[in-house]
């Protein structure tokens, strides 16, 4: 298969909640003008983005709701549960453990990890926070997929050195700092800074 880019991806996950909200509202087809409009995109990159994948809908008709929904799941991996390490036991990390739709949508945070002494042991909502020495261990045991990083930028680098050593391939990471990993591995970064400068540059643009 050829190499897929980020933007179809996340126009993927897209096009998968507009799905999950028309099929709450028991619609049968969409258009791929229609699709285009709650996914954010235009109907020529809906049938681009998914040819990517096989031939879907008919002409004239649309596409099938429920079956476009169940496909994207499977192209995302969204018919499965992926087991999650949250690393970082902060403020950050207590509030990534509480959001639901981590879990709705099949990722399970079930190791938290730190580093500091003082926290290691406690209770963080339901999970009790591991030495983060243990994480190769534990990760094996649990049967980990994939890896949150939530602590400081001083500290990040060397906690994806670990997670690449224990084998992890894909990390979200929320530390405002670029990381380096090898090629097989892939790093997410979700820079809320970053976002919010966009933001404060549309206002002064306005």
């Amino acid at each position: 298969m050829r190499k897929i880019s980020d933007a179809t991806i996340t126009r993927l996950s897209r096009y998968y909640r507009s799905l999950a909200r028309l099929e709450r509202k028991n619609q049968e087809m969409v258009s791929s003008k229609e699709l285009a409009q709650t996914g954010g995109a235009t109907s020529v990159q809906v049938r681009k983005d998914l040819s990517c994948f096989g031939q879907f809908g008919t002409r004239g008709l649309g596409y099938p709701v429920c079956q476009l929904k169940e496909t994207i799941a499977h192209i995302l991996g969204l018919h499965r549960t992926w087991n999650v390490a949250l690393v970082g036991a902060g403020s950050l990390g207590a509030a990534l453990i509480s959001y639901k739709e981590f879990k709705r949508q099949g990722f399970h945070i079930v190791a938290v990890f730190d580093k500091d002494p003082a926290k290691v042991g406690k209770n963080k909502r339901g999970l009790i926070i591991l030495d983060i020495k243990n994480l190769p261990e534990v990760s094996r045991e649990l049967k980990i997929d994939m890896a949150i990083v939530a602590v400081p930028k001083t500290e990040a680098q060397s906690v994806v050195n670990l997670l690449v050593q224990a084998g992890f391939k894909v990390i979200l990471n929320f530390a405002p700092v670029n990381l380096m990993a090898p090629p097989q591995v892939t790093i997410r970064n979700v820079n809320m800074a970053i976002e919010l400068e966009a933001l404060s540059y549309r206002l002064m643009a306005n």
